[in-house]
């Protein structure tokens, strides 16, 4: 075995891998142990910008953090970002490489490997223990063949595995025994013991079913997680669901759009944390509610997402809410959206296309090969509030409103842009909310008069200790230990 490496894997998506190897990367940093994540592949429109320059899943970044490090690309060399049911833009070590539908890709899967395996070595040669997340589930037996995110890559380095399964879903068991029984004997062989995540009720109620699981299949249960009421991490890839948090009676009220490509909307997480904001998701079918503040998220497929805005009839509403003294932000895909015109004749985004924008700004935005992937620091103008944040976008937009920018960078670059008469703002800024100043700023333009001290960061780190801590309680670290040798 080598020594050094540990996986985990889920019998589902959203089972637990990304929280489980979070918490265990907090574990073990806090017991002096050089601990790295790991994801080999990755599917996902939420990401982050590394310290060396590249593009990675947003929950490595997350559990970078956990391990006390810096995000670097070879934490997860394989990102694919969608951008329609059956293609997906494919970054190899950070890098926007290929645009591909299910199929080519799963021929390059091959070529891919050998970026994974680059990078597992790089960890290797730098940490002590790697912990490795897998990928959906791997008793997908149609994506057996080349697979390079769960036991293809556990078999080549041959490390062991701990199997995670959501209880709160139901049918735990057959989850469990189902995914072995779908394994080869050496994958079998290879799992090292369960853990069930996300447990609420009398444990003594569930241990006949642990002790018939072991005596079945025999592996050992390594722990039940609880369920963590109000626990709140960055999400991988889904929108996740928040439990109820008491507001502010005069809380501002903020909605977003849910695009059918939607990127990165963790930048919204501080919002919809934040004690005085009232904050809403609106999908497909749904009338636009009234609210003080709306922003336009970002995309994978801006323009495609763009008209499909245009199709539910919110630009429109979003016209009414402008028109009846609201506020209107966006980020990204959504700050192009604002402007006069979206042009993407190099079919960077899928068919060579171009679509008038909403007409909000005096702008407009050509998508090009080369995409922008910086780390920035610097202030919201006119009131010099300190922000930070990260930029990832295919598009270069120019015109007369970016001669009124939103934000002055450390370097004395600007970004973004401010409307004449300043009800409707833009930037590139991803991460813009993370910054205590910088959501203060923005809720006080969007009407609140008093804003609240509210540090997003800290809050994060008492969610990652909070995850720690539950685990170190409920998983048998001895045991897990022993797997390492």
């Amino acid at each position: 075995m080598t020594a050094n490496t540990l996986m985990v894997q889920g019998t589902t998506s959203d089972a637990g891998k990304s929280t489980l190897v979070a918490a265990l990367c907090r574990v073990f940093a806090r017991q002096g142990v050089s601990v790295v994540p790991f994801k080999p592949q990755n599917m996902a429109l939420n990401s982050a910008v590394t310290a060396d320059g590249g593009e990675i899943g947003r929950a490595q970044a997350l559990q970078a953090a956990a391990a006390g490090l810096e995000p670097v690309v070879d934490m997860n060399p394989v990102l694919l970002k969608p951008t329609t049911d059956i293609g997906a833009q494919v970054i190899i070590h950070g890098k926007a490489r290929h645009q591909m539908n299910a199929v080519e890709y799963h021929e390059y899967k091959t070529l891919a490997m050998n970026a994974v395996l680059e990078s597992h070595q790089r960890l290797q040669a730098q940490y002590e223990l790697i912990l490795v997340e897998g990928a959906g589930s791997p008793a997908e037996i149609n994506l057996r063949d080349r697979d390079i995110a769960n036991m293809g890559f556990a078999e080549t380095v041959d490390c062991p595995v701990i199997l995670v399964a959501d209880i709160d879903k139901g049918g735990v068991f057959a989850h469990l025994v189902g995914t072995l029984a779908l394994l080869s004997e050496s994958e079998q062989a290879r799992i090292k013991g369960f853990v069930i995540n996300r447990f609420r009720g009398d444990i003594a109620l569930l241990q006949p079913g642990l002790d018939w699981l072991e005596a079945h299949t025999g592996k050992p249960v390594l722990g039940v997680l609880p369920y963590l009421h109000g626990l709140h991490i960055d999400g991988e890839d889904g929108i996740n669901p928040l439990d109820a948090i008491d507001k502010a009676q005069q809380a501002l009220k903020v909605v977003v759009p849910v695009l059918p490509r939607i990127s990165n909307h963790t930048d919204f997480d501080p919002l919809r944390l934040h004690p005085q904001v009232d904050f809403h998701y609106v999908g497909a079918g749904e009338a636009l509610p009234a609210a003080d503040l709306v922003i336009l998220p970002g995309s994978k497929n801006t323009i495609a997402d763009l008209r499909w805005l245009k199709q539910q009839g919110w630009d429109k509403a979003i016209q009414k809410h402008l028109r009846y003294g609201g506020k209107l932000l966006g980020i990204c895909g959504g700050f192009q959206m604002l402007g006069q015109r979206l042009v993407d004749d190099l079919g960077i985004e899928g068919t060579p296309s171009d679509e008038l924008g909403l007409g909000w700004l005096a702008m407009e935005t050509q998508l090009l090969p080369d995409k922008q992937l910086k780390r920035r620091a610097g202030v919201l103008l006119p009131t010099d509030a300190p922000c930070a944040g990260y930029e990832i976008h295919a598009g270069i937009s120019t015109g007369a409103a970016l001669q009124r920018p939103l934000v002055r960078f450390e370097n004395g670059d600007h970004d973004g842009a401010c409307s004449e008469d300043g009800q409707v703002i833009g930037t590139y800024l991803h991460g813009l909310f993370d910054t205590e100043s910088a959501i203060e700023t923005v809720l006080k333009w969007a009407g609140l008069a008093q804003v609240d001290k509210f540090d997003y960061n800290q809050e994060r780190e008492r969610q990652i200790n909070r995850l720690a801590d539950a685990t170190e309680q409920h998983l048998d670290l001895n045991r897990i230990r022993s797997l390492l040798g």
